[in-house]
């Protein structure tokens, strides 16, 4: 087993917007975590990276990563592991670049602080990552600012330097939200490529869940509502907020596309 989650309970000044959360997830495996903005989706897998934003803070439970239980972690330790055993992809891939830099100095940057190797292996091992997600002119790219970029190329970038290190656990919170229907497609293959990493994916969107996932987990108001593999929650959900859920994606010609 990569992940267990168990009892975890999330507080944002004195609201608990995690309640008593319990999961699992084993090395390969794809979690989606599905629920209506304010669920506690985000906060979740913010949790699982130590980066819970403000005054949240965990107040119960625990969070085992390869034996290592998350919760006690300092500083000190999270920097030996974030970009490298855990890693996230963000709804807007970069957002997390400074935009007064080039993308090919913060990718050097980001992969020599990761690993021992000079600037010119960072420029290849960056350039070959970019060529794999598929993106033109890559060189031209690295010389870029993230401006510069349309939202699924920026989106390519922030997956290219999450997946470098293959990491074991892979986060992404709403990765295709921001981006039109093709390009989502787009983005949806690329993530569909990635097997090193298990992967929790956060989203609203039970189409992307059933196309990338093994299991689901339903969220709503910080509590689980449903939990199971992607078929059983699908064709048999117990929840009555799940069959809402379901009873809310697009019907064509009498079929429920998810």
């Amino acid at each position: 087993m990569l992940l267990k989650i168990s009892d975890l309970n999330i507080l944002y000044g004195e609201k608990i917007v995690v309640n008593n959360v319990n999961f699992e997830l084993n090395a390969g495996e794809r979690l989606a975590i599905v629920g209506e903005s304010g669920s506690g989706k985000t906060t979740l897998i913010c949790a699982c990276l130590g980066v819970l934003q403000g005054d949240g803070r965990i107040c119960k439970g625990d969070i085992l990563c390869n034996g290592k239980n998350l919760v006690k972690f300092t500083e000190s330790d999270w920097k030996k592991i974030r970009g490298k055993e855990i890693a996230m992809i963000f709804q807007d891939g970069g957002s997390v670049l400074n935009p007064v830099h080039t993308i090919g100095k913060q990718f050097i940057e980001y992969i020599r602080l990761h690993s021992d190797v000079d600037n010119e292996t960072a420029y290849i091992t960056a350039v070959d990552m970019l060529k794999k997600m598929n993106l033109p002119n890559p060189k031209t790219i690295m010389n870029s600012h993230i401006a510069e970029l349309s939202g699924g190329m920026r989106q390519r970038v922030g997956i290219a330097m999450a997946i470098l290190f293959k990491p074991k656990l892979l986060l992404a919170d709403e990765p295709t939200s921001a981006l039109d229907a093709t390009t989502q497609a787009q983005i949806l293959k690329e993530l569909a490529k990635i097997t090193e990493s298990a992967m929790i994916i956060v989203t609203h969107n039970i189409g992307v869940a059933a196309y990338l996932c093994d299991k689901i987990m339903v969220l709503q108001n910080g509590s689980v509502k449903e939990y199971g593999t992607t078929e059983d929650v699908l064709k048999n959900p117990k929840s009555d907020y799940t069959k809402t859920l379901l009873s809310a994606t697009p019907e064509i010609g009498e079929k429920r596309y998810v």
